[in-house]
């Protein structure tokens, strides 16, 4: 059977996912992976990837390649999303990529990456027909799609990131009520193209930190994705999350069931980012997909 190998390279994190295709056009997972390299990290600054950052991405493509090519991999395909869209030396980062790993890296718009995302939710999750809103919140952008049943009616990405945002609000340590609710509203006037939006009969949630929130409240020791797969979080529960982030610095953040460790100080801004989704959507719950780009990338590119 044909194997096949994506690499999302993200603003905060690389995924990675090594498939075989079985004759009924079913996929078998072998490899579903991500490391926290920070691509994204000061480009707010400087407007450029840092190069320790660069280092730090080019060492794990370079590892996930190896690996696609032990597995047989007869395709590798790599792609890259805000952090690389809006960075001023991405062509340089593409071809020490290149060069070091021998892998391509195809930078993909906005809307591209929204329809993925898309494709990765209707062919994970069984939803109800109606209105379907999806998010994909990351390091560097939150990415929206909107549709109904299998066809899309819009897809926009906002450059609202849980990196820029932890950098900006200085959500990477504790926080008083006071300082939290500040940041809040700030984050709540980046989404206004949320306001005035009809109530979706389905929200669906994807991206680091959506599943690392349900591995948080399912208290998983080691993450499963079978477990994520389709849960349910609710805005209490996300509310919960953002009082335990708050109240504690990185240090003890990292000691939290269920939490990467490297996520600890973006992880207060991606809960909020959740909420203000939530909120401005009139949704109590919404449905998680461990399912993500690199699993719309399998569907578009090789089904």
């Amino acid at each position: 059977m044909p194997v096949y190998a994506v690499i999302d390279c993200g603003t905060n994190s690389i995924k990675f996912n090594i498939s075989e295709r079985r004759a009924d056009g079913t996929w078998r997972t072998i490899v579903d992976r991500g490391e926290v390299t920070r691509l994204g990290e000061g480009i707010r600054e400087t407007g450029a990837i840092a190069p320790a950052a660069v280092e730090r991405t080019v060492e794990a493509i370079a590892g996930m390649a190896a690996e696609a090519a032990r597995h047989g991999a007869s395709q590798l395909i790599a792609v890259g999303t805000m952090g690389m869209r809006t960075a001023s030396n991405s062509d340089d980062f593409i071809a020490w990529v290149r060069e070091r790993c021998g892998v391509a890296v195809e930078v993909i718009s906005g809307p591209e990456e929204g329809r993925l995302a898309y494709l990765a939710v209707k062919t994970g999750l069984g939803l109800a027909a109606g209105r379907l809103a999806i998010f994909d919140t990351g390091g560097g952008s939150t990415q929206f799609t909107f549709g109904h049943g299998d066809a899309v009616d819009e897809q926009f990405s906002v450059n609202v990131g849980a990196v820029r945002l932890t950098e900006q609000h200085g959500l990477g340590g504790v926080l008083t009520a006071s300082q939290l609710e500040m940041a809040l509203t700030a984050i709540a006037g980046e989404f206004t193209c949320l306001d005035g939006r009809p109530r979706p009969e389905s929200l669906v949630g994807m991206g680091g930190a959506i599943t690392n929130m349900t591995a948080v409240m399912h208290g998983l020791a080691t993450y499963d994705p079978a477990v994520v797969q389709g849960s349910e979080l609710s805005r209490g529960e996300v509310e919960r999350q953002i009082e335990l982030y708050r109240t504690r610095d990185v240090e003890a953040r990292r000691r939290i069931v269920g939490l990467q460790p490297k996520r600890a100080d973006v992880i207060l801004a991606g809960a909020c980012v959740v909420r203000t989704v939530m909120v401005k959507l009139d949704r109590d719950a919404l449905s998680v997909s461990d399912r993500g780009l690199r699993h719309g990338l399998l569907a578009d590119r090789f089904s």
